[in-house]
């Protein structure tokens, strides 16, 4: 049951630092809407659906990769960082997009790639020729070890050695994910200055920031040593046999940060960044990354994104990580991504897919930073099964059928229930759509005023509304099983936050002095007790 509550007035604050406390939409741009039915998403389609992110209410959008690229990592290696990938459209195209988001209010945030390159990308090409040629320190290279073994033990997040063997140069080159993607050798002045070359190019082209990916991946130990073994536990690949403390988080990488910062500063105090950190010592990390105002304005981890199951123990460990320490920088959150399977099938069972998604919505709008909401998250869309001869990610390829895999939360989104391959294109989509997906379209949830949808409309007004949900600090109560509560304040604003994360009812009794702004699953009416997965968020009555 989800309770029909008044709307909301928005609050003139949140104009202030848009994105301190912004909710940022994730676009797939191969999976939101073919345009030229050719089966794979484009920039004219993300075009022609921009009103319908504006009528979320979220506060912009992040783009993942749609430069030009030979696609092994689908985008993520990229040959030229500063043109649009024909399958996409063209710059031209990437420039209507930007003046139609800033006309509906939204920013629009791009995806920054500084750790590799394809290895397609000229100046690989020009690197790989000789070690002498102007671009030869331009990747990591190194020597073989006397016996012909790579230079470390380092291992690839896709499975095997980080290291390919090149004849051209009678090397080896460090790759952390594909083969197809050499990794850039980010000490080298020269190269942090064509990357601030190529930051400046889309900032002047007036993208409102940066989503930087895999930044902790940008610097490995100069001196190559090796891993040490991982302590036992969960294994699919030879990446998770070691502790990744050389090829990766080098103590340069904040001061690489500080000259993305100092050419930010040049464009004015509206322009963000926000970086993907992922690994054992991801928290540590988002917060040398964002600390003291100098370096990136916030971070997310994957904290919630590869967590087992939703628990209070998760929940509270957010807290306890990020305590609101005045130099600590500023946190994001994604319970889904590009990366990740989908929340509502990682988290729950199928037949509670629908409440527990309503449950989610509301914690991810309430906890205390940024969020980010993937697409087709705000309709409950669970994973996909892709069966294997679909499959395009080269890690679910190669590690079937132990994960997962990407390829279920890239499947392309349902925009109308009765067209065929759900209104997303004319032609066989790249990816299959899920049957479920279907009855979750867009054009059912949005005629439906108890849809999910239409929820997380509401649940995004409610958070412009209030700035304790925006901005404000966040205090964690002592609770006893299932349940999680907080407070968020701002000023004289006070809320109290509550969500009993499990399938089993519990008993709760609202405090004296608070009145219900809005509830999921449970009746705000009721005296005592949460539904299963209920959830709501109370004001002081004044």
């Amino acid at each position: 049951m989800t309770v029909q509550l008044a709307s909301h007035p928005v609050d003139s604050s949140a104009a202030q630092d848009w994105w301190r406390g912004a909710v940022i939409y994730q676009i797939y741009p191969r999976s939101f809407c073919d345009s030229n039915g050719d089966g794979v998403g484009d920039l004219p389609g993300v075009l022609s659906r921009l009103d319908y992110v504006a009528s979320l209410g979220v506060d912009g959008i992040w783009l993942s990769p749609f430069f030009r690229s030979p696609m092994q990592d689908f985008g993520y290696d990229i040959s030229d960082f500063r043109d649009v990938d024909p399958i996409f459209g063209t710059l031209a195209d990437f420039d209507r997009v930007l003046e139609k988001a800033h006309r509906l209010g939204l920013k629009v945030i791009i995806d920054q790639v500084y750790s590799h390159t394809s290895d397609q990308h000229a100046w690989f090409a020009e690197s790989r020729q000789s070690r002498t040629n102007p671009k030869a320190d331009w990747y990591v290279w190194a020597d073989a070890k006397p016996e012909g073994s790579p230079p470390s033990n380092w291992q690839s997040v896709f499975g095997g050695p980080a290291w390919t063997w090149d004849a051209r140069r009678g090397q080896f080159y460090l790759h952390n994910f594909l083969s197809r993607q050499p990794d850039l050798n980010v000490h080298n002045p020269e190269v942090q200055e064509a990357i601030l070359a190529t930051a400046r190019f889309w900032l002047d082209r007036g993208v409102d920031g940066f989503r930087l990916d895999a930044i902790n991946f940008s610097m490995h130990d100069p001196a190559l040593r090796d891993n040490p073994p991982a302590p036992p536990g969960k294994r699919t690949r030879s990446f998770d046999f070691q502790q990744h403390i050389h090829n990766q988080s080098h103590s340069d990488i904040p001061g690489f940060l500080k000259l993305i910062r100092a050419l930010f500063a040049t464009y004015g105090a509206d322009r963000f960044t926000v970086a993907e950190v992922g690994g054992e010592n991801a928290d540590r990390e988002m917060k040398q990354f964002t600390a003291d105002g100098d370096k990136l304005h916030s971070a997310y981890s994957f904290a919630f994104l590869y967590a087992d199951a939703l628990t209070p123990a998760v929940v509270r460990e957010t807290f306890e990580n990020w305590t609101g320490a005045p130099d600590e920088g500023w946190p994001s959150w994604a319970f889904s991504n590009h990366d990740a399977p989908r929340s509502v099938t990682r988290w729950t069972l199928p037949q509670h897919r629908e409440p527990f998604a309503r449950l989610c919505l509301l914690l991810l709008l309430s906890l205390r930073g940024n969020a980010f909401i993937y697409y087709g998250e705000e309709l409950g869309l669970p994973q996909a099964d892709v069966p294997f001869e679909r499959l395009q990610d080269p890690e679910a390829i190669a590690n079937w059928p132990l994960t997962l895999g990407r390829d279920g939360a890239r499947t392309p989104m349902p925009w109308t229930a009765q067209s065929p391959h759900a209104g997303f294109s004319e032609a066989e989509p790249w990816l299959p759509i899920s049957p479920a997906h279907f009855e979750l379209a867009v054009d059912r949830q949005d005629k439906d005023p108890g849809s999910l949808l239409n929820l997380v409309r509401r649940l995004l007004a409610l958070r412009r509304s209030q700035a304790a949900l925006r901005t404000g600090t966040a205090r964690l109560l002592p609770d006893a099983g299932p349940v999680v509560s907080f407070e968020r304040s701002e000023g004289a604003e006070r809320l109290l936050c509550v969500f009993n994360l499990s399938a089993q009812p519990v008993d709760w009794k609202l405090p004296a002095g608070w009145r219900i702004l809005e509830a999921v699953n449970t009746d705000p009416a009721a005296e005592t007790g949460l539904a299963p997965y209920g959830g709501l968020v109370a004001a002081r009555s004044t």
